[in-house]
C-alpha cells in the first residue's frame, strides 16, 4: 500500500507565488506520510494572456519553479508528479510539459501534452492552445512508488487511443493533471476519469486546478483518485488544498483477475467502405 497526496491549486500569474504553494504542498505531503505528490496542469503559471506570460516561459534549465520543486522533493524525500509547466522549446514554441521527479530531486521522466485544447464552448469560451504550444508525440511511462505510472495532461483524457496504449504498457496508475473548465468539468470530468481507470485497469490520479484565477478563468477542481474498478476514492471538491489516498497493488491484481480486459484485448482490423 502506497500513500499519495494530491495538491489542488488555484495557480496564478506569479511563478514565485505558485512555487511557494508547491513547496508547501511537498512539505505537507511528506509530513502526511505520502510517498508521492501529484500537482495540476500548469502548476507554475496559469495565465491566458500570452503577451504577459511570455516573460515567464523559459527553458527547463532556467525555470525557477522546476528548480524549486526539485529541491523541495530532495529535502523532503518525496517523489513529485509535477502536473505540467509551460516550457520554452529550442524552436521557439512552448511545450505543456509534465515531469516525474524522484525523492533525490532528479527528473526521471518528461511528457509533452499531445492533444491541444482548441475549442469553442457554448458559453462563449474560446481556447486555442495550439497557437502557442507544440504538441508532444510520445507516450511516456515511468517507474515510481505507485508502480508504472502513465503520463497524460488534461485534454488528453478525451482521446482513448492514448489510454489504450498506457493500458497495453500495463500501467498501474495514470496521472491526469488538469485545469478543466467549469462547463466541461460539470458535464464530463467524473465520467471520463472513471472510464479511463476502468478501460486501463489502473488507478487514475487527477490533480486539478480549482476556483477563480487571476487571469479571469474559472476551473472545476474535484481532484480525484479512482481505483481500477471505477470507484472514486478521493474527491477534493472545489476548494484548494491537499488530499491523501492509498494505492493498493492487491486491488490492481484483484480487478485484473476478475475482469481481464487487458489480457482479452484483440486487434481490430480496419474496415473498408462498401
Amino acid at each position: 500500500m502506497t500513500c499519495v497526496a494530491l495538491l489542488q491549486m488555484t495557480a496564478g500569474i506569479d511563478p514565485a507565488e505558485n512555487a511557494r504553494s508547491l513547496i508547501r504542498g511537498i512539505e505537507d505531503a511528506g509530513k502526511g506520510g505520502a510517498a508521492m505528490l501529484f500537482t495540476p496542469e500548469m502548476s507554475g503559471l496559469l495565465d491566458r494572456d500570452r503577451a504577459r506570460a511570455v516573460q515567464h516561459v523559459v527553458t527547463e534549465a532556467d525555470n525557477p519553479v522546476l528548480a524549486a520543486v526539485r529541491e523541495a522533493a530532495r529535502v523532503n524525500g518525496v517523489w513529485v508528479a509535477l502536473g505540467s509547466l509551460a516550457v520554452a522549446r529550442e524552436d521557439g514554441r512552448w511545450a505543456n510539459r509534465s515531469f516525474v521527479i524522484d525523492a533525490e530531486g532528479a527528473i526521471t521522466a518528461r511528457y509533452d501534452k499531445i492533444h491541444m485544447f482548441d475549442v469553442e464552448l457554448a458559453t462563449g469560451e474560446t481556447w486555442r492552445e495550439s497557437a502557442a504550444y507544440a504538441p508532444g508525440d510520445r507516450v511516456v511511462t515511468a517507474q515510481t512508488p505507485v508502480g508504472r505510472l502513465g503520463l497524460s495532461v488534461c485534454y488528453d483524457i478525451r482521446f482513448p487511443a492514448l489510454f489504450e496504449e498506457l493500458g497495453r504498457q500495463r500501467c498501474d496508475a495514470i496521472a491526469i493533471p488538469a485545469a478543466f473548465t467549469v462547463p466541461t468539468g460539470k458535464a464530463h470530468w467524473h465520467l471520463l476519469q472513471r472510464a479511463r481507470a476502468i478501460e486501463a485497469s489502473a488507478y487514475v490520479i487527477a490533480a486539478a486546478q480549482a476556483g477563480e484565477h487571476q487571469d479571469g478563468r474559472s476551473t472545476f477542481g474535484h481532484s480525484l483518485v479512482v481505483d481500477p474498478w471505477g470507484e472514486v476514492l478521493l474527491d477534493m471538491g472545489d476548494a484548494p488544498g491537499l488530499g491523501f489516498a492509498q494505492i493498493e497493488a492487491s486491488r490492481l491484481a484483484e480487478v485484473r483477475a476478475q475482469l481481464p480486459s487487458l489480457a482479452n484485448r484483440r486487434a481490430i482490423a480496419q474496415s473498408r467502405p462498401a
